[in-house]
């Protein structure tokens, strides 16, 4: 190769190489091999593993967020569940106190008509007692006129008997047929 000589004030040609530049390529591809045997593979390592923790995390997030909607699904449909049970519970329990207020009603009118039953026959057999008691009075009263106004007396059980029954008799004729009492003012006539 021809030596050009540069005259001195002539700039160096940036083309030609010369040591420098030679030893400079050199060093960079030292530097590249170094970099790439010792310093690349563990930044390498790191980046793969730490792509890999960021790809986990991505993962666990999606999955978390899958839980959550199936949790959030899964709650509102025990939501609806529960207000359907609450809704059915409550009708249950308005169908039972119905039931109930039912039943006691029905209890408590067999108890009323039980209770008047048995007061109809208390009072039945109260006015059969007093009409028994009252036909007595009024035997004796009678047999009590009638001796007086006949003159005689009435001892015999028979005879007095039949006076009873007629008097009374014609009472109860009296008031049927008058529609009203004879009054204790008015003078019986025993026939």
């Amino acid at each position: 190769m021809p030596d050009v000589l540069l005259a001195e004030g002539d700039p160096p040609n940036f083309l030609v190489p010369n040591a420098t530049i030679i030893f400079e390529v050199v060093a960079f591809f030292i530097i590249l091999y170094v970099l790439k045997r010792w310093i690349v593979p563990p930044i390498n390592r790191a980046m793969t593993s730490r792509q890999e923790m960021i790809r986990k995390q991505i993962d666990d997030g999606r999955e978390a967020k899958e839980r959550l909607e199936a949790a959030e699904a899964e709650y509102r449909d025990a939501l609806v569940q529960t207000r359907t049970d609450a809704a059915r519970i409550r009708d249950d329990a308005r169908a039972q106190g119905q039931a109930i207020i039912d039943e006691l009603r029905q209890r408590a009118q067999e108890e009323a008509d039980r209770v008047a039953a048995r007061e109809q026959s208390r009072l039945e057999a109260e006015r059969q007692q007093i009409v028994a008691q009252l036909r007595n009075e009024v035997g004796q009263i009678a047999v009590d006129l009638a001796g007086r106004i006949v003159g005689e007396s009435l001892t015999d059980d028979a005879r007095q008997r039949r006076v009873v029954e007629r008097f009374i008799e014609d009472l109860e004729s009296g008031e049927s047929a008058t529609g009203r009492r004879p009054s204790t003012d008015e003078p019986a006539v025993a026939g």
